[in-house]
Formats: C-alpha cells, sequence, structure tokens
C-alpha cells in the first residue's frame, strides 16, 4: 500500500479524438470536459487551439464558463525551428486560449529531430528551452511531453534526458516521458522513468515526472502501472483507451488498478464507483460500441456463462470475480446459452424477479429446452428480453396480450425508388384486427404495421423505438436457404432492451424479435 497521490490527466479530447471512428463536436467535447471534471480528474486537456475552429471553440465555451476542479490544459508543439516564440502562430493560439496549463510537445529522440524536423539536435534543445521558457513567462503552468522519449533513450540516452533537463531549467512543473509508438516494454520504461528521475533530483527545483503511453503492444496500462512504480506520480490517458492507431493507456484501467490494486491515491473512491456510467457515457458520445469485454467496465466484465462457473458463484459471488463489481459501478450477470444448467437459468430469472423451483420438473425442461433452440440457431446472451419472455411465458396464469395471425410483405421498386408494404392480422382479447403500413423495407413496414395495430390499444407501447437490427447467417454453406438470426435492439427513453428471432425466412426472424420486444415492452 502506498499513500502516494498519483495525478490524473486526461486527454480523450485531443489524443482520444486522433482514433479511427471517433469524432467528437464542440458540444460533445464541452459535455465530456465537464463530465470528468464533475469526477474530480486533475487535468483535462480541451485539444489544440490553432489547429481547428472546434478546438477553439471548446476553449472559448471553457473560458466563458470553466471547470470548477480540473485545471485546463491546452495542448501545442515547441516553437518551430529557427524562428522565435513570439512569431510563432501556435504558441500564440495557445496564450489566447486562456488555458492556465500549456502542454507542450517536444522531441526527445535525435533520429525523430534530424529526420522528422530536418533541424540539429542543438536547435532542438533550444527549441525546447525557450518555448517552455516562454509558457512560464506568460504566468502558464508548464508540461513538458518527452515525444518519443524511450525511443530517444534507447538510441541516445543521454540526449533523451538533456532535452528533459532543457525543459526543466525552463520552469517546467512536469516532464512527462511519452511512449508514443506504443512498442517499449515494461523494463525499459521503468530504466528510463529511473533514469530522468535521478537526471532530475540534482536541479534546486526539480519537477515532477510523468508517464504517457499508447497500446500498440497491448501493453499501455502495464507501462503506465510500471511508470507509476519507478517514480511517476502523473498518469495521463484517455477514458476507453480511444487514441491513434491502437490507442492510449486506458485512464478507467490504469486508475482502478492504481487505487483498487496498488493502494495509491488518486481519484476518491466515489468516482471510481461511477466508471462504468463514465466509460459507457464517453463510448455513447462517441457514438461507439464499448467492447463486451473491456476490463472493470463492459457488460462481459463480471460476466459467468459456464454452468460450473455460475453454481460456483452461487455459492459465493467471489470465486469467479477478482474485485466486487460495485467498486467500479458494474453489476455481475449470469448469461444463458447452450452451456447453461439449472443454474444460470435460476439465477437469470432470479435477475427479473422470477422465483424458479430448481428441483421443479419445469425448471429442468427450460434448460433442455433453451439448449435446443441454441441448437436451432437461437441466442440469448445478448438477448436478455427474449429469454426474460421466455421465461414468463412459462409463468402460471401468464397470457400474452395479443397473438399475430399471419402476415405479408411485399417490396416494389418503381424507378429509382424502392418501397415496402406489409399487412398484419393481431388478436387482442378474442378480437381480431387488420392492419397495412408501408416502410422503406419490409421489416420496417412490418414494425409499423404492427405498431398500428396494437398502440391504440396499448398505450405502453408509445415511445417505443427501433435502434439497431442485425443479421446473422448461421449456415452460409446452405446458400439463400440459410438460417437466419436476427436481434433487434429497441428502447423507450433511457431503457434498452434486445430481442432475437431465428428462421430461415429473414422475415419471419424479424417478425419473431419484434414481437419479443413489443410484448416485453408491454408486460415487463
Amino acid at each position: 500500500m502506498s499513500n502516494r497521490r498519483i495525478v490524473v490527466y486526461d486527454t480523450t479530447l485531443r489524443d482520444g479524438a486522433q482514433g479511427p471512428a471517433v469524432s467528437f463536436s464542440a458540444s460533445d467535447k464541452l459535455r465530456v470536459a465537464r463530465t470528468l471534471d464533475e469526477l474530480g480528474f486533475d487535468y483535462v486537456e480541451g485539444g489544440f487551439p490553432g489547429s481547428n475552429p472546434k478546438d477553439e471553440e471548446v476553449f472559448a465555451g471553457l473560458q466563458r464558463h470553466p471547470l470548477k476542479r480540473a485545471r485546463l490544459a491546452a495542448f501545442g508543439a515547441t516553437r518551430r525551428a529557427n524562428s522565435s516564440c513570439e512569431d510563432d502562430a501556435n504558441l500564440d493560439a495557445l496564450a489566447r486560449s486562456g488555458a492556465p496549463v500549456w502542454t507542450l510537445v517536444g522531441k526527445s529522440d535525435p533520429w525523430q529531430v534530424s529526420t522528422v524536423l530536418q533541424t540539429t539536435t542543438t536547435e532542438n534543445l533550444a527549441m525546447v528551452e525557450e518555448s517552455v521558457a516562454y509558457g512560464v513567462g506568460l504566468g502558464r503552468e508548464l508540461i513538458f511531453d518527452a515525444e518519443h522519449f524511450f525511443d530517444g533513450f534507447a538510441r541516445d540516452s543521454e540526449y533523451a534526458l538533456e532535452v528533459c533537463l532543457a525543459a526543466a531549467r525552463a520552469g517546467a512543473a512536469w516532464i512527462v516521458l511519452c511512449d508514443t509508438n506504443g512498442g517499449s516494454m515494461p523494463a525499459e520504461v521503468r530504466q528510463g522513468v529511473e533514469a530522468v528521475r535521478l537526471a532530475l533530483a540534482g536541479l534546486d527545483r526539480p519537477p515532477r515526472v510523468g508517464i504517457h503511453t499508447h497500446n500498440d503492444c497491448e501493453l499501455a496500462v502495464a507501462n503506465s502501472l510500471e511508470g507509476v512504480l519507478a517514480g511517476a506520480d502523473m498518469v495521463q490517458g484517455t477514458i476507453n483507451g480511444y487514441g491513434e492507431r491502437c490507442g492510449n493507456a486506458n485512464l478507467v484501467s490504469v486508475v482502478t488498478n492504481l487505487v483498487v490494486k496498488l493502494g495509491f491515491e488518486a481519484l476518491p473512491p466515489t468516482s471510481i464507483a461511477r466508471f462504468t456510467d463514465l466509460s459507457r457515457t464517453v463510448a455513447e458520445i462517441a457514438n461507439l460500441a464499448l467492447p463486451l469485454q473491456q476490463p472493470f467496465v463492459g457488460n462481459g466484465a463480471f460476466a459467468h456463462k459456464g454452468g460450473q462457473h455460475v453454481a460456483a458463484v452461487l455459492r459465493h459471488k467471489d470465486s469467479y470475480q477478482h474485485i466486487d463489481p460495485g467498486v467500479v459501478g458494474n453489476e455481475p450477470r449470469v448469461l444463458v446459452s447452450e452451456l447453461s444448467g439449472r443454474g444460470n437459468v435460476l439465477a437469470k430469472a432470479r435477475e427479473f424477479g422470477l422465483e424458479l423451483d430448481r428441483d421443479d420438473p419445469q425448471t429442468r425442461w427450460l434448460v433442455q429446452h433453451l439448449k435446443e433452440l441454441e441448437h436451432r440457431g437461437y441466442s440469448y446472451e445478448a438477448a436478455e428480453a427474449s429469454f426474460e419472455m421466455l421465461v414468463r411465458r412459462l409463468q402460471p396464469g401468464y397470457k400474452a396480450p395479443w397473438t399475430v395471425a399471419d402476415f405479408t410483405t411485399q417490396v416494389r421498386k418503381n424507378g429509382d425508388s424502392v418501397s415496402a408494404e406489409a399487412t398484419v392480422r393481431v388478436e387482442v382479447a378474442g378480437t381480431v384486427f387488420h392492419t397495412a403500413a408501408s416502410g422503406n423495407g419490409p421489416v420496417n413496414a412490418l414494425d409499423a404495421a404492427l405498431r398500428k395495430a396494437l398502440s391504440p390499444r396499448f398505450p405502453r407501447l408509445r415511445g417505443v423505438k427501433l435502434h439497431d437490427y442485425k443479421v446473422r447467417i448461421l449456415d452460409g454453406d446452405a446458400g439463400t436457404a440459410a438460417t437466419t438470426r436476427v436481434l433487434i435492439e429497441s428502447g423507450k427513453g433511457l431503457k434498452r432492451w434486445t430481442t432475437v428471432g431465428c428462421s430461415s425466412n429473414i422475415i419471419e426472424a424479424s417478425l419473431l424479435a419484434l414481437v419479443d420486444s413489443l410484448e416485453y415492452a408491454q408486460t415487463a
């Protein structure tokens, strides 16, 4: 255990935004910044002022309404070679951003200096020292990001250290060592951090050391932890590990490991308990699906599927989990599949508020029926609403609110326009309702026809929306006669649920999933 406090610096809005498929609007960035501020992050990097109008809008918004707890950092580079700080457009944009913290990136690898910057190592040292001193002279807190540090340290350790010393002598408050290409091993990170700390210790007022890692070898979290264990006091990273190429160190995992596993102080426990919500909120803002197996916060992080595992978990919740999921705001889940035993089914039913008797023949039948359905192509791991309906329909006294007697669909192409129509006959309490609707495809038309028939009689269905529609061909060798699995994600307000249908006919599979979805919305 350690009482050393680790400073947390988030760069989701700049480094994270460079990730593939990540695109934040200015309002998205402001929302993320204020969320991080609320959770007590020490630094929030708002972006790269001067590089694009979006980031300038973000800094303008944060000038009007400053963050309450976090220090706002603006990212930029050292001055250009053979020029002055006063005439540098990048440094001028940093000054105009109003951010109290500047994070300046500079090369610490002589190969990068000569090949990319195409200048001399001596001029690069001057660029670093003069740029840092310029920001300090304007009253800013300076964080120096030593880019490509570990590559440079391996190539020419003396020069890499001299770059860090140049920034330190100029007044940098932090020297952050960057594994920019993400190729370093933990032992190399430890060696580099220890060398920098030793070199800085000889100064009258040595700056503190930070670590910034990338995930190209899937070691970003491990390297961040190794950097801290070697003496770094700041970790830089992004939420969910978003970033260029393979991403940055995932701060959710880094901070949780630091606090829960290693006993360091960082963010308060109340903030860590909101990490699952934070992770999923940022993923939603980025319009990206959070991986099911994302450590700590993914839907599958504490999910149990194998029958033996579930049986053990039912005896003691910690038998197959390394921490209490509640520490990070997550919760355990039991999955049902062809690997399920009675324990899975009992535990899953209990989640829905349904108590089943383990020794009831109906429970044994349900387990066997579930395995048969999975063999036919159904999958309930990602379709919990369908599984809940399967269990509910077996309860004594349960009666479906409606039944679909029959349906037809047709698709028509007229010139460049393609449209679809669907008709359905739905029976409700002995009365048959016959409706028709059109749509941009047969499933859309079928969905509209069902709602048209049911919504006037079942007000709870109003506001239910279809959010996602996925199709998977299960036996591709069968060609167009293949069995098709359809997953439909629906929602109402903030609530989401997923249902499944399976058939050799894609329209029938879609209808089965739609009926489950609407019946779930009405009865659950």
